[in-house]
């Protein structure tokens, strides 16, 4: 165009600065830059968008403010405070993010869907869900709560942060919702573990004539449907299967459909990476991760988190420091809360307690309630009550509903025998009427899910079960007596603790399988220090393997050991 004596305007510019950010050329996109300002364009609104995006997605963040700044038109023009604000939630700029939505507000610039749209992903970790409920109820203010796009995005919100309870509150309460709305609420359940809801709701859609795509198939029991429906090959599905099988415990099949995979993308090895980790496999999930370099994929940020949070769970100190270290030096890569999180859990799990706290305070970002839990559950492997009241005050005051931490710290104080800290955790718990949620379990069976409460004799093989539990008992004790098993740490296990869900899930389980069957047992809260000596004595007794996914991670027995060695 150049070569043939055209002049460039405001339209052209747009086009070829948004080819330079997908494409990560800041250099060519900067010599554009020039000629914006040799036309005279430099004060085009669309123009000065599209230049802040640029920069932005190549990560030169004080260039992409300085356009912003030194645009007398874009103080005013709501189309760029939405692109640097998207820039900045990119960049996991979070503070920068929220200070400049809190100066549209100052100087009058009008917030709109687009506005909240970019916001928004900041919210998707548990950490930062007080700023999504804030969001909200500004979305509520301002007439935006029912826009389709952002009650969308608040409804992923919820549900990624693990309050599904609020993200159906809002799905219910939504007069119109797209296919994409569903997909949402489905993913969700899934997400957490919850496969009856995925059924129900799935069942709910169809009843509504909403013809499903390929995002809504993430069942079980629908997937004999995909191929019917000519999903079969779509790789957004297969991915979504990968990730489904391995948060259900079916990790052999989400590697079958992996492996059986034309073309893997950067969500394809992550997904799979991630099933690995999260079922206690480091080994194999760095492999994988290795190969996935070697096939010329370039990692992400999200794939750097599944294989630091793989090394993490497989106690890999080493090898995940190498790969933290990597994501700048050699992929430029900022790390993020989800990284930190998960190099705080894998030097604390190690002992390197110190080591963790100077991480913590060496970070560019606000570290989140996540980083804080990771040095708390640090913490309690190691006995460090000190740093263990450090971390409480911090992640309470990100968290202060999170009722899991208040039950980590008494049971530090519990472990030391410091009643009074006990007391005074729960003190504090009354003060803010904060309830321990109860624990439930449940086993799948013949396409039934059975689920169990704590201390349950509601089902109708009450008898057979607790007469089950009584002979394991027995057994176990037996077995805890026997030279061949170390028993350090278990004193005051399985004494009078009463009747734990996984123990009637895992009873019924032996009750109604043939022998040699695994049996799987979904959990809502973190498994006991009880419970997973049962299970992993009882693993050895009946010659079965259990695998027990709870609230953090996927625990499999075998032999009287588990994948988790001894870390939960």
């Amino acid at each position: 165009m150049l070569r043939f004596g055209v002049t460039p305007n405001a339209f052209t510019f747009p086009f070829a600065l948004k080819s330079c950010a997908v494409l990560s050329l800041p250099f060519p996109g900067s010599q554009i830059h020039c000629h914006v300002i040799k036309t005279g364009c430099e004060l085009e609104p669309f123009v000065v968008t599209s230049l802040i995006s640029l920069y932005c997605k190549c990560a030169l963040l004080d260039s992409a403010r300085k356009v912003f700044d030194e645009s007398s038109k874009s103080m005013k023009l709501t189309v760029c405070y939405n692109a640097l604000i998207s820039g900045y939630v990119l960049n996991s700029c979070v503070i920068d993010a929220v200070l400049l939505f809190g100066k549209m507000g100052e100087v009058g610039v009008e917030r709109n869907a687009v506005t909240m749209l970019g916001l928004l992903p900041i919210c998707l970790v548990p950490g930062f869900l007080w700023l999504g409920m804030c969001l909200h109820c500004l979305c509520v203010k301002m007439g935006l709560d029912f826009a389709l796009s952002v009650a969308n995005c608040l409804v992923t919100m919820y549900v990624k942060c693990g309050s599904v309870e609020y993200g159906r509150k809002l799905f219910n309460e939504m007069p119109e919702k797209g296919l994409i709305t569903w997909n949402a609420m489905i993913s969700g359940y899934a997400q957490n573990g919850l496969a009856t809801h995925v059924l129900e709701l799935y069942k709910e859609m169809e009843s509504f004539g909403v013809c499903p795509d390929a995002v809504t198939f993430v069942g079980h029991k629908i997937e004999k449907q995909i191929e019917a429906n000519g999903f079969g090959s779509n790789p957004f599905l297969n991915n979504a299967l990968i990730n489904m099988y391995a948060r259900c415990g079916h990790l052999k099949r989400a590697r079958a459909i992996f492996d059986a995979m034309p073309v893997k993308s950067v969500v394809s090895w992550t997904a799979i990476i991630g099933g690995y980790g999260m079922h206690g496999q480091g080994d194999a999930a760095v492999e994988l991760f290795d190969e996935m370099i070697k096939s010329g994929v370039r990692p992400d940020g999200t794939a750097f988190v599944s294989v630091l949070s793989a090394c993490s769970h497989a106690g890999l100190t080493d090898k995940g420091s190498d790969y933290f270290a990597s994501m700048k030096k050699q992929y430029g890569l900022q790390p993020g809360p989800g990284h930190y999180s998960c190099m705080v859990d894998l030097l604390g799990r190690a002992g390197r307690l110190n080591e963790a706290r100077e991480l913590i305070q060496s970070t560019q970002i606000e570290p989140d309630g996540a980083v804080w839990g990771a040095l708390l559950g640090a913490c309690k492997i190691h006995r460090n009550i000190e740093l263990a009241e450090l971390a409480f005050e911090r992640v309470i005051r990100l968290e202060p509903t999170n009722i899991g931490y208040y039950v980590l710290l008494s049971n530090i104080y519990s472990d030391a025998g410091n009643l009074e800290g006990v007391m005074r955790v729960r003190v504090m718990m009354k003060e803010r009427k904060l309830k321990k949620d109860p624990g439930c379990s449940y086993v799948e069976l013949k396409g039934i899910v059975h689920l169990f409460l704590v201390g349950d004799k509601s089902h109708h093989q009450t008898a057979e079960i607790y007469r089950m539990l009584d002979e394991l008992e027995n057994l176990v004790e037996e077995l805890r007596g026997s030279k061949n098993i170390d028993n350090k740490s278990n004193n005051g296990y399985l004494n009078g603790m009463g009747v734990h869900s996984e123990k009637l899930a895992i009873a019924f389980g032996l009750l109604n399988t043939s022998p040699g069957t695994d049996i799987v047992v979904m959990k809502n809260l973190r498994i006991c220090g009880d419970c997973h000596l049962f299970i992993k004595l009882v693993s050895k007794i009946v010659d079965r393997q259990f695998v027990v996914r709870d609230a953090t991670r996927f625990h499999h027995f075998k032999s009287g050991l588990c994948s988790c060695k001894d870390y939960w």
